[in-house]
């Protein structure tokens, strides 16, 4: 049978389950907010950690804590940095504003262990969780720092999925740089490209976006530690922002700087919107990229049929032996996912009030989701279907020899309004362009053969 501890607050007595290590705050918080069964995620709570760490630290340093409770802190948390104690983060993701149960809960679980290894029992708060595991700190500045902490931790793993399927492409590029293609706009026959650059382009805009998503994670760095409620720094330590952003650049080796305004940095998010924004960005060019591999393998005897991706899965449940674009579709639908997060994370960054903006737990729910939906999606894409991609090189050149995207090389010979009666009176009667320019002798087939050389017609012709 469950036994329980009493513990006060300023509501009164409140039952707490006697093994945890969290408290009556994260207890009430705990009954109050039971939403979505998703609670918080080891990133955000490492990060909770990393700052109480750097804080007690900086108290240290500064001669507001006493090193006894101060280096029992710092013990405590290391231990939940280490990947230990997560069972005893049990909150909702969606819940108060300010993320104020998640920097309490994080506050209890540290300031019980800390006590414990200080010999006394949990409850007993020798080590308190607000005097001493939060000195110097409010949730409404912990919270948007551990929210920063937490992405930036996640973004190397992110950069390096995109960084392999840029490569991936490359090599693709490098595989199939003479297979000469029917260029299409407007999904119409326009000029001859080859895939060799199609897939280059793919991999050029993929490093186009890490350069934009670190350059947006760089405004991550700046951290409004030490401005407390309002940001105005009441109850802190002069040196405080100095002193805890140089120990969180100790723990994290990020380079950490303290906000220019803290007032402003307590009610303006915009960074966050900077960052999700970049993933959106990436989310739209990766979600065409996919898009592009549905259309170019549909058929496979009634559409383009030039890309051959991988099977994976059967098609049907009703239609034996179709194969679908599964890996390019699961892709689109994280794509959009991606996209709608961003704009609740504008959304919650505009509808702040006042000195503050409470909506952090909902924005840090949507960008540590999109990061990593991001992250296993990139590594999905490249090893199921881009890594085993084929061009269908017959294919390809049975669509190019039917189409007129040849055309527009001849208008420097012969004009643009020959050309286009040329390109009629072929398709009137089913005849190759070829065929008509010989026959009305136009050209010689010397003159046509060095003309209509597809390979000479996918750069520059100066």
């Amino acid at each position: 049978m469950a036994s329980f501890r009493t513990e006060k607050d300023s509501l009164g007595s409140i039952k707490v389950p006697s093994e945890a290590y969290y408290g009556a705050f994260t207890q009430r918080a705990l009954e109050n907010f039971q939403i979505s069964g998703i609670t918080e995620h080891p990133v955000l709570i490492v990060a909770y950690a990393i700052i109480k760490k750097a804080a007690a630290r900086a108290n240290m340093k500064l001669g507001m804590l006493d090193k006894k409770r101060g280096n029992a802190i710092v013990w405590a948390a290391d231990q939940i940095i280490s990947g230990k104690y997560q069972e005893q983060f049990v909150l909702d993701f969606f819940q108060a504003g300010a993320g104020t149960p998640f920097n309490m809960n994080c506050n209890e679980v540290i300031a019980n262990l800390a006590s414990e290894k200080l010999g006394k029992k949990k409850g007993n708060y020798f080590v308190h969780p607000n005097d001493h595991v939060n000195m110097g700190q409010s949730s409404n500045n912990v919270t948007p720092t551990a929210i920063k902490i937490a992405t930036l931790l996640l973004i190397p793993e992110l950069i390096e999925e995109i960084e392999a399927l840029k490569n991936e492409f490359k090599k693709k590029s490098k595989e199939y740089k003479d297979v000469v293609k029917v260029g299409r706009t407007h999904l119409m026959d326009a000029v001859p490209i080859s895939y060799g650059q199609i897939f280059n382009s793919y991999a050029s805009a993929l490093n186009r976006s890490v350069e934009d998503i670190l350059i947006a994670s760089n405004s991550l760095l700046e951290i409004g530690l030490g401005g407390n409620a309002v940001g105005t720094g009441i109850n802190t330590h002069k040196n405080f922002r100095k002193e805890v952003a140089l120990e969180l650049k100790k723990i994290t080796g990020l380079p950490f700087r303290p906000a220019r305004d803290n007032i402003e940095m307590t009610w303006n998010l915009s960074q966050f919107v900077q960052f999700s924004s970049s993933l959106k960005e990436f989310a739209i060019e990766l979600d065409k990229i996919a898009s592009d591999l549905r259309l170019l393998s549909s058929g496979p005897k009634a559409g383009f049929a030039e890309i051959v991706l991988p099977e994976v899965e059967p098609g049907s449940s009703i239609m034996p032996g179709k194969i679908n674009p599964s890996i390019p579709e699961a892709v689109n639908q994280v794509c959009l996912q991606v996209i709608g997060n961003s704009y609740v994370v504008e959304e919650a960054a505009r509808a702040g009030q006042l000195e503050l903006n409470f909506y952090t737990p909902l924005i840090a729910f949507n960008l540590i989701w999109s990061i990593e939906l991001l992250t296993n999606t990139v590594k999905m894409f490249r090893e199921k279907c881009i890594c085993r991609l084929k061009v269908d090189k017959k294919r390809v050149r049975e669509n190019l020899e039917k189409s007129f995207c040849e055309a527009t090389a001849l208008n420097p010979k012969l004009g643009y309004a020959k050309v286009a009666e040329i390109v009629k009176e072929s398709w009137k009667k089913n005849k190759p362009i070829r065929e008509i320019i010989l026959e009305k002798k136009l050209l010689t087939k010397e003159e046509v053969d060095k003309i209509l050389d597809p390979k000479k017609m996918i750069s520059p012709s100066k």
